[in-house]
């Protein structure tokens, strides 16, 4: 849900990989420099793409590279997320911590959220609201994946929302910080928070209505 990747820009770009090479580029480096920093040349110097590539496969220019980037960086944690279907919401908000846990590991605590990048920085009304819907999808999965767990709806959603909205906090104080103490306290809280949430009462069944 970050930008950090693991390939590095001399590996050999695949037949009809070079648009795919600039996007992961791209998302790395909203993580790490934002939208200013997320330039044409920054993109080509960070893959060792062809000058040629930019408006061959990008027409739109920036905008339609951000907008590609937005989309490959949201369906990396809804995949990532897809693992902890049927358990516990605490194995769901584990699982959710422990990527970005990852990201700032990773990184050295100099990446955070390429969708947070676009927030704070985008003037384009267009990408703004890319940025809101990716949000609301990642609320929309969390609560999905939470019910699926066992949770009431309802519950479920305001966890999800304070999950994201926490957790993204906690990246961006680490960040400034240069300290990974914000986002274990963060992580411990949720992860309580989180244990503490009532079991689903399945309708029709006297069993749960009377451990309740």
């Amino acid at each position: 849900m970050g930008g950090e990747d693991r390939s590095k820009a001399g590996e050999a770009i695949p037949p009809g990989g070079v648009r795919a090479r600039m996007v992961v580029g791209a998302v790395r480096l909203l993580a790490t420099k934002g939208v200013e920093g997320t330039s044409f040349a920054e993109v080509l110097a960070a893959t060792s793409a062809p000058r040629g590539s930019i408006y061959h496969h990008f027409p739109g220019g920036k905008p339609e590279l951000l907008h590609a980037a937005l989309d490959l960086a949201s369906q990396r944690g809804l995949t990532a997320m897809e693992a902890t279907r049927g358990q516990p919401a605490t194995a769901v908000v584990e699982r959710f911590l422990g990527l970005w846990g990852d990201l700032l590991d990773r990184s050295r605590l100099t990446a955070g959220c390429a969708v947070v990048a676009v927030t704070v920085a985008a003037a384009d009304e267009d990408l703004l609201d890319h940025a809101g819907t990716i949000f609301r999808t990642w609320t929309e999965r969390l609560t999905e994946l939470c019910t699926a767990g066992g949770m009431n709806p309802e519950p479920a959603r305001r966890l999800a929302v304070t999950v994201i909205a926490a957790t993204e906090g906690a990246v961006a104080l680490c960040r400034a910080e240069r300290s990974r103490e914000p986002f274990e306290d963060v992580s411990a809280t949720l992860l309580s928070l989180s244990a503490t949430q009532p079991p689903h009462l399945r309708e029709h069944d006297p069993e749960s209505k009377k451990d309740a």
